[in-house]
């Protein structure tokens, strides 16, 4: 279903947009890469097929497969995401503690259901940085969580700067929540209306504990249980080294998600987490018996929504304003009597 805005104007047209585009990118590329101590590497477009390397998002969530000609047939798969690839990254390039990486990265997700925020196409910054094993806690998450929102509001200034129509609306701070409190506080909605609520009261919110099991049984949104941390129990009354930044979304009037991050698996939390998936076959590949006998460091890490974030700073109202993808012929229909031109 399309939720665009009733009355809508564009802040830019076509040709300024594209502009604004690239120095959004380029200005918040420059800040996170300081803010965090990142190197740019390049990243792959496609990985081997049957590695365990290539991110299955929930685990259902089909990858686009093709066969290599001049390598005997061997198949490949266009990423969905570089959450484990970059771990091995790390490894291979010798990084040290307090050291990272970070990539463009550019997916195809052909499950994706196609909405005003989401595409089949999907560009985010993957970043990852070796920790120390004393790191793996909620004081090491919350810490970068606030570097990388300090990025954000960075970047906010920077495009008021250039745009004096556009504002700045962010808050000073970002405020920390567990899911488990979102079920508390609000048991009889759904996850997406909690969301709401608590980005419409905050603004701003970094949602932990994304993809372990709730008190009543549910999760707050999946996630794979190869990467992210969701089980170790943390101090902030629930369980998971991993989240979710959200911010109020004054165009869409609804919660806007911009990244997902996490403290990745150890050898313990990836046993216990493929165990209650029913997953403990994934412990045969070779992504996952290099982390089981220590060839890969501990990090942290995560991706940053290139499209969603161009989204929020110029004020668009629909994904395909700031990137190309394939959109239903109703979906552009609709979007035109909307005033919403998608690339």
């Amino acid at each position: 279903m399309l939720n665009l805005p009733q009355t809508y104007r564009p802040t830019l047209g076509i040709r300024q947009r594209e502009t604004a585009i690239k120095d959004v990118k380029d200005f918040f590329e420059r800040e996170l890469a300081a803010a965090l101590g990142l190197v740019r590497v390049t990243a792959p477009v496609a990985v081997r097929s049957g590695l365990g390397i290539n991110d299955d998002l929930n685990g259902v969530e089909q990858p686009v497969r093709f066969a290599v000609k001049n390598d005997g047939g061997a198949e490949v798969e266009i990423v969905q995401s570089l959450a484990k690839w970059k771990r091995l990254a790390l490894a291979e390039y010798g990084f040290a503690v307090g050291e990272g990486l970070y990539t463009d990265m550019n997916a195809i997700r052909p499950d994706e259901i196609i909405d005003e925020i989401h595409s089949i196409y999907v560009d985010q910054w993957d970043w990852e940085k070796v920790i120390s094993p004393e790191q793996r806690n909620l004081d090491t998450l919350y810490e970068t969580v606030r570097k990388i929102y300090d990025c954000v509001c960075r970047t906010e200034f920077h495009v008021a700067s250039v745009y004096s129509h556009i504002r700045p609306v962010l808050p000073e701070e970002i405020v920390f929540i567990t899911s488990e409190e979102l079920q508390q506080r609000w048991p009889d909605l759904d996850v997406k209306q909690r969301e709401n609520l608590v980005c419409a009261e905050h603004k701003a919110v970094f949602i932990t504990g994304i993809g372990g099991r709730l008190a009543d049984g549910t999760i707050h949104d999946g996630r794979a249980p190869d990467y992210d941390d969701w089980t170790t129990p943390n101090s902030a009354g629930g369980r998971g080294l991993n989240g979710d930044i959200l911010l109020w979304n004054p165009i869409l009037e609804r919660a806007f998600e911009i990244s997902s991050m996490g403290i990745r698996v150890n050898p313990e939390t990836l046993r216990e987490q493929l165990k209650i998936r029913n997953m403990e076959q994934r412990l045969g590949l070779e992504f996952h018996r290099k982390l089981l006998s220590g060839q890969l460091p501990q990090t942290m890490g995560g991706g940053i929504g290139q499209s969603r974030l161009s989204m929020y700073f110029l004020r668009a109202a629909h994904v395909g304003e700031v990137a190309c993808g394939v959109w239903p012929d109703a979906m552009r229909e609709a979007c035109g009597k909307k005033n919403v031109t998608l690339l």
